[in-house]
């Protein structure tokens, strides 16, 4: 093994020099350089980001892999950087043993029907949160693990070697400020009646040694403020290239929070189709059922003389009372036509309604409905099974049942 004796061994005198420079200024005992307080601002803002840089890493890659050991098996795999393997997600799990009981009980029947309309659609809230997870990596959490792992180790080697620099920069004030106080104690005018000639000789001897030592002093102390200076100064590029970086994560969150948003608007959109799916299909599986009132849930005796559709073509509503057909006009023809504000409301057998989302209303012909407001509902013959017309004080028109919650 080749090594140099003698750097080894002024290194290990610097190491030993600089750890008691520091001692003693922790204690008290020694001077200490102090940086302008722009530059300690700017120590404090890169302390700030790198601290809360941190934390906002680990809290997102929790909340975009909530399972501790896959996010352990990722960074193994990043560290020996290799591939990550694909993982299923929960939605398509939950997808796919949904699909697999749907087969087992009867893919015909009303429950496998519905198993399998909504395990397609956890399927693609799935991929939903897969496409989430990719996108949200690479634009947001890459760029603030590059920021830790490069520059932000740039940043503290500069600092620790600007601090060694600064320890450096004191010890040598310190030898400069004991050199010159040996030297004016030397060149003091000894007392002639208590010191012999011998030590005058001696005193002059010791002042020229001083002389020459705070001369070498002087020299070093103005070497390591030369390079005290160049340090400070590529310090302070690189901490004030904190703001570049700044505005680097900004545009990062930015677009974090597009991924999320495109994401969860993805995630309603699938959840609102389902409901439509599952709601027109309701009154067919429960059958039967939420019936308010068997009288009117067929149409009166004069109805069974219209020429051009009988009461037994008339399609059922088993969820809402039905207002009497208008005599002379087929239902296909009632329904084309229809004008909410001309429609009046069956005598009996009107429900009441609670809202469950808010609705924007389409055209005039719809009313606009406000989430937890309470409506009254009926249905007129040859609508659509998933419209309704509501009623709120003097205003009427077509909603949508999926966003009603029909009470008894």
């Amino acid at each position: 093994m080749d090594f140099n004796v003698k750097k080894l061994a002024s290194d290990a005198g610097v190491f030993f020099s600089r750890a008691m420079q520091f001692t003693e200024e922790k204690l008290g005992q020694a001077e200490k350089t102090e940086l302008d307080a722009h530059f300690e601002n700017l120590l404090a803002r890169a302390d700030f980001t790198k601290n809360w840089t941190e934390k906002i890493l680990r809290q997102t890659e929790v909340l975009l892999q909530p399972n501790p050991s896959a996010r352990v098996e990722e960074f193994l795999y990043e560290k020996l950087d290799r591939k990550v393997p694909s993982r299923v997600t929960n939605g398509e799990l939950l997808a796919q043993y949904m699909t697999e009981a749907a087969n087992d009980f009867g893919p015909g029947t009303p429950y496998g029907k519905t198993l399998i309309k909504v395990g397609e659609t956890q399927r693609r809230l799935g991929a939903a949160e897969r496409d989430f997870i990719h996108s949200a990596s690479i634009n947001f959490l890459t760029p603030l693990r590059n920021f830790l792992e490069g520059d932000w180790r740039t940043i503290s080697k500069e600092r620790r070697i600007l601090q060694n620099r600064r320890l450096d920069l004191d010890a040598c004030k310190a030898r400069l400020k004991k050199a010159k106080a040996a030297e004016a104690k030397a060149a003091a005018v000894p007392d002639f009646q208590e010191t012999r000639p011998r030590n005058y000789v001696l005193s002059a001897s010791a002042s020229a040694l001083w002389s020459d030592e705070v001369e070498k002093a002087e020299h070093e102390l103005r070497l390591t403020q030369t390079e005290f200076d160049r340090q400070a100064e590529v310090t302070r590029l690189l901490l004030e290239g904190i703001s570049s970086t700044h505005v680097n994560h900004l545009r990062c969150l930015h677009e974090f929070v597009e991924s999320q948003t495109n994401y969860y608007a993805q995630c309603y959109q699938y959840m609102l189709d389902l409901q439509k799916q599952l709601g027109s299909s309701k009154g067919e599986i429960f059958s039967g059922t939420f019936v308010g009132n068997a009288e009117s849930t067929s149409p009166p005796p004069a109805a069974t003389s219209l020429p051009a559709v009988t009461a037994a073509t008339l399609p059922a509503v088993p969820t809402i009372p039905v207002v009497p057909t208008i005599v002379g006009v087929p239902n296909t023809v009632a329904e084309s036509v229809l004008n909410p504000n001309e429609v009046k409301p069956p005598a009996s057998g009107t429900r009441k309604a609670r809202v469950l989302y808010d609705y924007e209303a389409a055209d005039s012909t719809e009313l606009a409905l406000l989430a937890d407001e309470m409506i009254t509902v009926y249905s007129l013959p040859g609508m659509d099974p998933d419209w309704l017309i509501g009623e709120r004080g003097n205003q009427k028109g077509k909603v949508p049942v999926t966003y009603l919650e029909l009470l008894s």
